[in-house]
């Protein structure tokens, strides 16, 4: 759905303060979430893979780009949204998922990663070529403009002759780290000449090559915002005027915010505002879904039991599980988390930087949810726990507005989330509505 980036990039530059969420994920609880939100709305939902989760390997999740297409659209219609409401976007598709290897290796590696998004009908395209390969210790902006330029006529050969519509692009070369980079305390905000001479670089290149600048809605810039394991950089307007300023006086191209995790309601307004049209969520979601199993877990073990004394009930044992899977191979978590036990332990569980999301389609622990879900649905949270352990949804079960299926409750945390989103995007309407 590149005409809704579009009109999206048409209203800001009007004046209007609206955007767009991109959530980007490969958790089923938090897909099915967004597209909950998308139909109780009635609004379009953009949904994007990262290069490193999909790619045409398979990525961590085991998924190439027309499955995970695939595998979104079949909840899309599950959730009674209209499969035209969905805006499949790539995010980072670049050379990131294999910037150890030499470049040449690494880009067409890249290049085969962008046909693959392109052929199976993903419509927003980030190009990122923004980190040095194998042994580049720089790179100019001239050499990262020339590498999306590549990228982007592989996506043109792959959609030359479609109907319907052809993908739109995000480009930039001052990308924050896909995830979040935990470095908040050394964050610039993007400076506006940096902004204009990126954005002059990459018109000439596109045009050298004969690319239609005009499908190229956004720019990725850093406002401002970032978060870490512990700590969170909120968004601040001051600091981020000039940027703003500049932004407003480019035609036909809005902002993008990566790592707008965990920012306040009047951040992600003010943000908006401020042109930062499309907001970027991921670790956010992951960690509201791994607080809702954390809180079902202990209704879990503390309720079955007690309801059932002379039966052998086996209890799912789910942060165990999730931490002894993170502990067996740590290898997407240990540069993160930097620290001893049992530190490390604390943060494997509670981090904002949610390195447990690599984890959730681990077999143990998919099995583990899937006995949690089975467990609670066999026996019903009590609402006294419900207020013990999920105190907001509690209300809503108790409003008659939520069902208290254990998947429908860890769905509804997500959606807390979203809410907020939805909300500084414009897309709720004047007056919020209850949620389903």
């Amino acid at each position: 759905m590149g005409n809704t980036l579009k009109e999206i990039v048409r209203r800001q530059k009007a004046g209007e303060a609206v955007g767009i969420c991109s959530v980007c994920s490969s958790s089923a609880f938090v897909i099915d979430a967004a597209l909950a939100q998308a139909a109780r709305w009635d609004t379009d939902v953009l949904i994007e893979a990262t290069a490193n989760q999909v790619n045409q390997f398979g990525g961590y999740t085991g998924m190439k780009p027309a499955d995970f297409r695939d595998w979104v659209l079949a909840k899309a219609d599950r959730a009674g949204l209209p499969r035209g409401r969905v805006i499949l976007g790539g995010d980072h598709l670049g050379p990131v998922a294999w910037k150890g290897e030499p470049a040449d290796r690494a880009m067409e590696k890249a290049e085969e990663l962008v046909r693959a998004f392109a052929r199976a009908g993903f419509t927003k395209i980030h190009l990122d070529c923004s980190m040095p390969l194998g042994d580049e210790k720089t790179l100019t902006t001239e050499e990262i403009a020339g590498r999306a330029v590549h990228l982007a006529l592989a996506a043109e050969e792959e959609t030359a002759g479609r109907k319907g519509e052809l993908p739109v692009y995000v480009i930039g070369s001052e990308v924050p780290t896909p995830g979040g980079s935990g470095e908040e305390d050394d964050l610039q905000v993007t400076r506006p000449e940096d902004l204009r001479a990126m954005l002059d670089c990459f018109r000439e290149k596109f045009t050298e090559a004969e690319l239609d600048w005009d499908r190229v809605v956004a720019a990725v810039v850093q406002p401002g915002v970032e978060f870490g394991n512990d700590s969170i950089r909120e968004y601040v307007p001051e600091e981020a005027r000039e940027l703003a300023e500049a932004a407003r006086e480019v035609p036909g191209i809005v902002l993008e915010g990566h790592s707008t995790d965990y920012q306040t309601p009047q951040s992600l307004e003010a943000m908006v505002r401020d042109g930062i049209a499309i907001l970027k969520v991921g670790p956010a979601l992951t960690f509201a879904a791994r607080e809702a199993l954390f809180a079902l877990s202990d209704i879990e073990r503390i309720s079955l039991p007690a309801k059932h004394p002379e039966e052998d009930i086996r209890i799912s044992g789910f942060p165990e599980v999730l931490d002894l899977a993170m502990r067996d191979n740590p290898a997407n978590w240990r540069n993160h988390y930097k620290a001893d036990e049992p530190a490390a332990a604390l943060l494997r569980k509670y981090s904002f930087s949610d390195r447990s999301r690599y984890y959730m389609n681990e077999p143990a622990v998919e099995e583990a949810v899937k006995r949690l879900m089975g467990n609670l649905r066999d026996d019903p949270p009590q609402l006294f726990l419900l207020s013990q352990f999920m105190p907001a949804q509690y209300e809503r079960v108790r409003e008659g507005v939520l069902d208290p299926d254990p998947q429908e409750l860890v769905i509804d945390r997500i959606r807390q989330v979203l809410d907020q989103y939805w909300q500084a995007c414009g897309l709720c309407g004047q007056e919020k509505k209850e949620r389903p």
